[in-house]
């Protein structure tokens, strides 16, 4: 079945990448010799995904200056800007909701994520949930773990409420309805984890089990992590 638009999270500070993210976009850092956000898209390319919308905030200029509108990389690429106020992850996806459809993927603008998204948007349809979270097995070795599925539903995701219970991490990559966010005023900041959290506690949160570890650039070590994976034999 044909994959629904991605919205990629770009508009963070990248405060964690000081000094590097003083002058650059964390979507622009170099990573052995070209910036991040082209692994994402290449990847995302890769498995039929053409449609991508960036929400960008912090020096979003130059990221769209250096991306462009896809067409050298045969995708399709639009930006929606946060403006003058920072809306937050889930403020940014409401603001790029009339560019979506009415389902979209997310992905965080730092990850780097091995997952199967047609696989994890056919579990999407047959839940019939308005949503999706993506979950890791970490048992606390990357992150602290912060939510608890039984192999299907997600019974309890909070970044804030973590208990023993939880053996999983938000692996990076949701889907959600579009009806989902329309109910918040657009222009507002809001945290993506808090609908998250709701969803769960609504038994509206559908779970994809990824297998293979996620890679980051949010810091310096998740920076040197990434490097040190490509330069492995693929």
């Amino acid at each position: 079945m044909p994959l629904p638009s991605v919205a990629i999270l770009c508009g963070g500070l990248a405060t964690r990448l000081r000094p590097i993210t003083n002058t650059l976009p964390k979507a622009l850092v170099d990573v052995s010799g070209r910036p991040f956000i082209f692994y994402q898209l290449d990847q995302l390319k890769q498995q039929g995904i053409s449609e991508i919308v960036l929400c960008v905030g912090y020096l979003g200029e130059m990221i769209e200056e250096v991306v462009g509108d896809g067409r050298k990389l045969d995708l399709h690429i639009q930006y929606s800007y946060d403006g003058e106020k920072y809306l937050g992850t889930g403020g940014a996806l409401r603001k790029a909701l009339r560019m979506l459809g009415e389902e979209f993927f997310i992905l965080y603008g730092d990850a780097y994520l091995q997952i199967d998204y047609a696989a994890a948007y056919k579990l999407f349809k047959s839940s019939s949930l308005p949503g999706l979270m993506s979950v890791f097995h970490n048992a606390g070795q990357w992150d602290t773990s912060n939510v608890l599925y039984d192999g299907g539903e997600i019974l309890a995701y909070s970044k804030t409420n973590k208990t023993p219970r939880m053996r999983h991490i938000d692996y990076g990559m949701g889907i959600l309805q579009t009806a989902v966010l329309e109910p918040y005023p657009e222009g507002e900041t809001l945290d993506l984890a808090d609908v998250y959290e709701r969803l769960a506690q609504e038994h509206g949160l559908a779970a994809y089990e990824a297998s293979e570890r996620f890679y980051e650039i949010g810091s310096h070590s998740g920076l040197q992590d990434f490097e040190k994976w490509l330069a492995e034999p693929q």
